[in-house]
């Protein structure tokens, strides 16, 4: 039977069929729908959202070990955090197969910055798997695992957005069951000291030398002859573009696994034509394995080495020729990204950006739309969990230079499970003076509403132990006369907090606590926060059209010859009443 799916389905499909046991991911943009997909195995296989990547795949590395098939999955920047111990895994090697999932995101849709994360499988010596559309990401996701217990390796799969999100037709089979292998202790394999990791090294030299002659005559890297003046050479979705540029009339190399790269089998097909062109994203990977083995090629001299790549960008490079469009105002279709109606972080942000004399460092999530104007709240965000470190090595240096400017550090419920947690113990241990603000909306909002430690609930659904925020941040050494929670809705609260936080001369927290606006509402939410519906709506006799209330960024009012509250956005979260000078706007439950 065949289906219409997306890669990242796919992908999930893929390791259920091939008998995968356990995945871990932490969710991340283009990613996430990978491990949510695996939930709906949950009577075949094992699935879990973890605090972080590192932890994902340390723990996919622990089902390994144990003899199952396992995988972690994560976008191309969660690989940053998960490094550690694959550059270390690569050295030991698998029990059972085990394949790290990167979700690049050329172009930045949903990213800090689109680092190319096929460096890494050079870097840490991964084989490495590169899908061009659905049926491939299923296939090459079971062939990872057969190939990471074949040669000993774990099998890095690199997807890039534009397979992860588009859908095309996959051919489904049936799941096959993996005997597990049988644990035995193995000293010399998993324990990496100095002694061990000398003879891994060495050994890692055969297993690429097999890799390497394996991806040579792998059907996966396949030669397509047609014509003898040009030659194209690719892989992943590239590939799709560069087959619609240059027609049936040129010759192809469709790389499926690069890395090792199949040198001898790319020099035999450069000497059968007698123009090679490079077409891939971003960094010339292709281009640099090619040229230092002396091979001619035409890439990043033409092919933009930045940014996504799409069929007119590939033409207009090859030809000169620029593709013709159709011109749109799109002044009246862009929509920049803004806080939803309703966001419970609005209030809070609204409220600081009305203090002075201050940094305000940020972390990825939401959140980071308060950097936005009207608000402008956000002075920094660097990565994950960044942002109290950032503040604290921030206020550190303020208090070195006599400044007397105070730094807030904000960032979301998840981002603090995430690695907050270790930079407000470093905030405490090192007596840190900024104020750290922990946005708890309840859920992993900017990726979709997936659980996290302080939800309550798993991935599969299952009732979970919630962590006491609060709680942990005393074990932390915070004092609890230095904890505040607020209700970000309520700006006068949140104001009387944000001052005798920043009055104090030591680490305090601020927990802004509600839940986000989009989520569905457990009953735990509905049983500690009044969830009532409501509206706001202006009195047009009062209203002095002074526009404060745009102040608050809500995109739920309108203001030109008037100023309205749009009935279908408003949420009835109060903010913009609170702000009215007037008393103009009304709450109407």
């Amino acid at each position: 039977m065949k289906v219409i799916m997306t890669g990242n389905e796919a992908v999930a499909r893929g390791a259920y069929e091939a008998g995968l046991v356990f995945a871990s991911a932490y969710p991340g943009t283009p990613s996430t729908e990978i491990l949510e997909t695996l939930a709906g195995y949950k009577d075949d296989l094992y699935s879990e959202w973890a605090p972080n990547e590192k932890v994902a795949l340390e723990a996919a590395i622990g089902a390994s070990v144990a003899g199952v098939r396992s995988m972690a999955a994560m976008k191309h920047v969660g690989v940053n955090v998960a490094a550690d111990p694959l550059f270390t895994f690569a050295y030991t090697g698998v029990t059972g197969g085990l394949v790290l999932v990167s979700a690049d995101d050329p172009g930045m849709h949903s990213s800090q910055n689109e680092q190319d994360n096929r460096n890494y499988a050079t870097a840490a010596r991964l084989l490495m798997l590169e899908p061009s559309d659905s049926q491939e990401a299923k296939d090459f996701m079971m062939l990872g695992l057969e190939l990471s217990e074949k040669f000993n390796t774990p099998v890095l799969l690199r997807m890039t957005t534009r397979v992860c999100h588009s859908k095309s037709l996959v051919e489904l089979g049936e799941r096959k069951e993996v005997a597990p292998v049988p644990y035995v202790k193995n000293i010399k394999k998993f324990v990496a000291t100095p002694a061990n990791g000398k003879v891994m090294r060495a050994d890692m030299v055969g297993r690429l030398r097999d890799m390497e002659e394996y991806a040579c005559t792998a059907e996966i890297n396949k030669p397509e002859y047609n014509g003898t003046e040009i030659g194209v050479i690719s892989s992943g979705i590239a590939y799709q573009y560069a087959r619609e540029v240059f027609g049936d009339d040129a010759s192809y190399l469709k790389l499926g696994m690069t890395f090792p790269m199949p040198m001898k089998l790319l020099k035999e097909f450069a000497s059968k034509v007698d123009k090679v062109y490079v077409v891939e994203e971003m960094d010339p990977y292709i281009e640099n394995h090619l040229k230092m083995a002396g091979i001619e090629c035409i890439g990043k001299e033409i092919i933009p080495e930045y940014d996504e790549l799409n069929v007119d960008i590939v033409h207009e490079a090859v030809t000169g020729e620029k593709a013709e469009t159709i011109e749109v105002e799109k002044e009246a279709v862009l929509r920049p990204p803004t806080l939803c109606a309703g966001c419970p972080h609005r209030g809070f942000f609204y409220a600081l950006s009305k203090k002075k004399n201050l940094i305000i460092t940020g972390d990825i999530g939401c959140y980071t739309l308060g950097s936005a104007p009207p608000l402008s709240a956000l002075d920094t965000c660097f990565c994950m969990g960044a942002s109290i470190s950032t503040g604290h090595g921030a206020s550190k240096a303020l208090q070195r230079i006599g400044s007397d400017t105070k730094v807030v550090s904000l960032l979301g419920d998840s981002t603090f499970f995430h690695s907050g947690v270790t930079s407000l113990m470093d905030a405490v241990y090192n007596k840190g003076t900024n104020v750290s603000v922990i946005l708890d909306n309840r859920i992993t909002g900017m990726t979709g509403h997936q659980e996290n430690p302080g939800s309550g609930y798993t991935l599969m659904g299952d009732p979970a132990t919630e962590v006491d925020i609060p709680a942990l941040c005393v074990a932390l050494g915070m004092k609890k006369e230095n904890i505040y929670i607020v209700n970000p809705n309520i700006l006068e609260e949140v104001d009387k907090a944000l001052d005798e936080a920043m009055a104090k001369d030591e680490a305090t927290v601020i927990i802004s606590k509600w839940p986000c606006i989009l989520k569905k509402y457990s009953q735990e939410d509905k049983d500690n926060f009044d969830l009532s519906a409501r509206k706001c709506v202006v009195d047009q006799e009062k209203c002095k059209k002074c526009k404060v209330c745009v102040g608050v960024a809500c995109p739920a009012i309108r203001a030109g010859e008037t100023v309205e509250i749009d009935a279908l956005s408003c949420t009835g979260c109060g903010v913009c009443a609170q702000a009215c000078p007037f008393d103009a706007i009304k709450e109407v439950r």
